[in-house]
């Protein structure tokens, strides 16, 4: 691999982790196995569908791409879902679901996925490059939650970056929510345009905030104009640029406990999977502290749900390949609200 002779100062983040990872694998003895190993996974995003769940992961795959932190090492080009059986514990891998040569408007990369249901049909979220190179979010339906799924003529309108993750509120409506730092983009967007040229905030200003949208009555498009998701600190000031142990960098979730809606993200290069807290879906958000610790590879993407009368956390690393960061599995444990409400901190590995 061309990275492992490069002298580490001529080696990006991206190059510099899987390295240290590397070097660590063996001393990591991770608490929770992989859910499958027959391919490479990463990405989960875990959903209860006919009282089962159901895990949409991104596919990861070999590659010769440079590893570098625009991500272009992470090359998948189809998607598998998951499924757990609800009593031997079991997971099953139901094959391809959709492939990049199925998606006519999509030129490369099947980044992080998700699925809704709505009466009766299930709906697959995606991020792919179109042919100018640019991240968009596109949708595929099907009438099983294994897929397979058929993909709309064109992305969503209006849509950009990475890690779309879908929320359904008690009232029965759905929040798209998006955005990913350096390979996702979002840094590349300002006024509703594209510029080549990345634009980051000073390090004192407020973050570049992850993105939303209510979605429409056919699940295909987006019934309001983008907002901001704004995270805050406990005196209501934005997490800003420079605090990289706490602002938004890609990973985009949100669950709702006994009545608050949570939050929660990646803080990409330093590794955590973090949390906010707010009264409604929109936000601000008001930073709690981290879900999950830095875990074995450069990125951390999760999900969390509600099955058995447990909640769950999905997630992944780089165990399954010793620590090469685009070869991933994803993995499952409990999650636990204490009784403020509060996330107990979860660590992968004894």
């Amino acid at each position: 691999m061309e990275s492992e002779k490069k002298p580490e100062a001529e080696m990006s983040d991206a190059e510099r982790k899987q390295q240290l990872d590397l070097k660590k694998a063996g001393s990591f003895k991770p608490k929770n196995p992989p859910l499958v190993t027959n391919i490479y996974t990463a990405d989960p995003s875990a959903h209860v569908f006919n009282e089962k769940i159901y895990i949409y992961p991104s596919h990861d795959i070999e590659t010769d791409s440079a590893i570098n932190d625009d991500g272009d090492h992470f090359a998948m080009r189809d998607y598998h879902v998951l499924s757990i059986d609800n009593h031997s514990e079991e997971v099953t891998d139901h094959g391809v679901a959709l492939s990049l040569e199925d998606i006519k408007w999509a030129s490369k990369q099947l980044w992080a996925p998700d699925a809704a249901e709505k009466s009766g049909q299930f709906y697959f979220y995606f991020p792919a490059r179109d042919y100018d190179g640019i991240f968009r979010i596109g949708v595929a339906i099907s009438d099983t939650p294994s897929g397979p799924f058929k993909a709309q003529e064109n992305y969503i309108e209006g849509s950009f970056s990475i890690d779309p993750a879908v929320f359904k509120d008690d009232d029965g409506s759905y929040y798209l929510y998006f955005g990913g730092l350096w390979g996702g983009q979002l840094q590349n967007w300002r006024d509703g345009k594209f510029s080549i040229q990345d634009s980051y905030p000073a390090d004192n200003e407020p973050a570049l905030p992850a993105k939303m949208a209510k979605l429409s009555d056919d699940m295909l498009t987006l019934a309001e104009p983008v907002k901001d998701i704004v995270i805050v600190d406990e005196s209501g000031a934005p997490i800003t640029t420079g605090d990289n142990e706490r602002r938004f960098f890609e990973a985009s979730w949100l669950h709702k406990y006994q009545g608050k809606y949570y939050f929660s993200y990646s803080t990409g290069d330093t590794h955590k999977i973090a949390y906010g807290i707010a009264d409604n879906p929109y936000g601000p958000f008001v930073y709690q502290g981290v879900i999950l610790n830095p875990v074995l590879g450069w990125t951390n993407h999760h999900s969390i749900v509600f099955h058995q009368e447990k909640w769950w956390l999905f997630y992944h690393d780089s165990s399954l390949s010793s620590g090469k960061t685009h070869l991933r599995c994803v993995k499952k444990t409990e999650l636990i609200h204490d009784i403020n409400g509060k996330i107990l901190p979860i660590t992968a590995y004894d």
